[in-house]
This record gives C-alpha cells, sequence and structure tokens, in this order.
C-alpha cells in the first residue's frame, strides 16, 4: 500500500496525526523560549481533495467530511476544524492542510521550521506553498538525516516523522532516527506516524525503537477495524518519545472519538512503554 499524503489526505489517519499535531503546538506555544521543528516527509502541504490523488481514494469524505459535519465533535478537534474551515470559506470542502501548513500558521517569532520532502515534484509545490514565511525553510534532502544531525542539541524541539512506506528499511531508519534524536536532544519530541495492519509488525517496530534507544514511548492505537487482515491498513498509531503528560487526555479523546465514530468494531489504547525494550 502506497501512504504518499496526496492519496490519503483528510482520512481518518491525518485526523489522528494532525488533532495530535495541533495540541502538542499548543503545548509548545505557551511555555518560553523558542522552538525548532524538523518534517522528515513533509510533502506538499497542501491537497486539493477534487484532485485525481484523492479521489481515487475517496476516503476524505469518510475522514474530514465527517468529521465537519459532526453536531458532537470533542473540543481537541476544534483547532484542526478551524484550520479546515479557513482554507474552505465558502463552506464547500475543497482544500485539506498538510502539516506543514498547519505547523507554519502556528509559529512564532523566533520559532524555526525545516520542512524536508525528498521527491522533486512534492518538493517544488510544498516551497511554494510556505513561501514567504518567516523562520520556514523547504529543503529537498533526506529527513532523517535532517532530523537527526540538524536539530540544535538544546532547547525545546518537535520532530515529525510521516514517512511513506515504500523503503523495505522504512521502520529502521525511523528507530535510528528515534535513538540519534534522544541522544542529540534529550528535550525534543518526536511524533511518529505507522500504519497499523497487524500487532506483529507493530510489536517488532517497537522492540526495534526501545533497542535503538529512543527510551519510554508514549503509543496511540487507533484500530479501526479488528487486525485480522494484515494486507488491510486496519488503523494507525502515533509513536511519541518524550511526549508531555498534560497531551494524554487529549491524545485518548481524538483517538476515542476517531475509532469509535469513524471505525467498525475497532478499539483505542493509549499506553506506554517500559523503556527496557519489553514493551
Amino acid at each position: 500500500m502506497n501512504y504518499r499524503h496526496a492519496f490519503h489526505a483528510g482520512n481518518f489517519a491525518d485526523l489522528v496525526k494532525h488533532a495530535t499535531l495541533l495540541q502538542l503546538l499548543a503545548y509548545f506555544r505557551v511555555r518560553a523560549g523558542p522552538l525548532y521543528l524538523v518534517d522528515t516527509h513533509a510533502g506538499r502541504g497542501l491537497y486539493d481533495l477534487g484532485g485525481a490523488d484523492a479521489q481515487r481514494s475517496g476516503e476524505a469524505e469518510f475522514g474530514i467530511g465527517r468529521l465537519m459535519q459532526s453536531q458532537t465533535l470533542p473540543t481537541r478537534f476544534e483547532p484542526l476544524r478551524q484550520a479546515v474551515a479557513r482554507l474552505n470559506p465558502g463552506g464547500d470542502l475543497q482544500f485539506y492542510p498538510g502539516s506543514p501548513l498547519l505547523i507554519a500558521d502556528q509559529m512564532r517569532p523566533g520559532d524555526r521550521y525545516l520542512a524536508c520532502e525528498l521527491r522533486a515534484d512534492e518538493h517544488g509545490v510544498l516551497a511554494q506553498t510556505l513561501s514567504g514565511r518567516p523562520g520556514v525553510e523547504a529543503v529537498c534532502r533526506d529527513g532523517y538525516v535532517a532530523a537527526q544531525s540538524g536539530l540544535p542539541a538544546q532547547g525545546a524541539a518537535l520532530v515529525l516523522i510521516d514517512p511513506p512506506f515504500e523503503r523495505a528499511d522504512e521502520y529502521l531508519r525511523i528507530a535510528e532516527t528515534l535513538g540519534a534524536v534522544a541522544e542529540r536532544n534529550r528535550e525534543a519530541v518526536v511524533m511518529v506516524w505507522l500504519p497499523l495492519k497487524d500487532l506483529e509488525t507493530f510489536d517488532g517496530f517497537l522492540r526495534l525503537a526501545e533497542e535503538a534507544g529512543a527510551g519510554v514511548l508514549t503509543v496511540v492505537e487507533s484500530r479501526m477495524r479488528p487486525l485480522r487482515d494484515p494486507m488491510k491498513m486496519n488503523g494507525c498509531a502515533l509513536v511519541l518519545a518524550r511526549a508531555p503528560a498534560e497531551i494524554d487526555p487529549a491524545l485518548r479523546e481524538i483517538s476515542d472519538w476517531i475509532v469509535h465514530e469513524l471505525g467498525d468494531g475497532g478499539q483505542s489504547r493509549v499506553w506506554r512503554t517500559t523503556g527496557d525494550g519489553s514493551c
């Protein structure tokens, strides 16, 4: 399965990821000191839900489409709903913001944001989308390398890892990056998005991450259906390193609503690893 952003813009997984991202940004926004952000797989930053890629999957209708129409939406989703509404002032749902646009709109003076995208065509659109934003740089380079070597050694930092999973070594590179970031800056928070197909693959990744030195991890599992068919994307997970405990209630509320309102007999879980490799 191809997890490139354009095919799945505005689907349930985007809602989990972006609602959580906005909660993290709100947490940092009220704290003193500048924030350094790295987005390892930024994509193009803005998505046309009427475009060929999004129309082919049709996933936005049952994701952001349902969210925008909900009458019982928890307040944790309000920042995302407002961001989408600003892009669609006429009311019709045509555009959906990727993480770069959400991040750029929340930046304070002094914050810095490095948006990495290796695909030249995607990077071209990304650079145009973020053009003129102070403190923002869109680069066509390996985001894993940028996250491992480009972070400041101290100070508030946030790394977002959301790859398309087109490479055979993707899980290993994520784990290595988690370990390298932990070694470089113990204040840096990392949020990883993962497809959830089967527990064997997922548990294997968590072991890799802990063996790499990622430390205790906060895990958010949004299982949209029982994990019976490993050939399907049965849900998604967020794995967060050094996530502030203050956002735990938000993590639970976001995942619970997505699973119960948009899923089919699934399960929502928020838990922590032991940090000793035993998960």
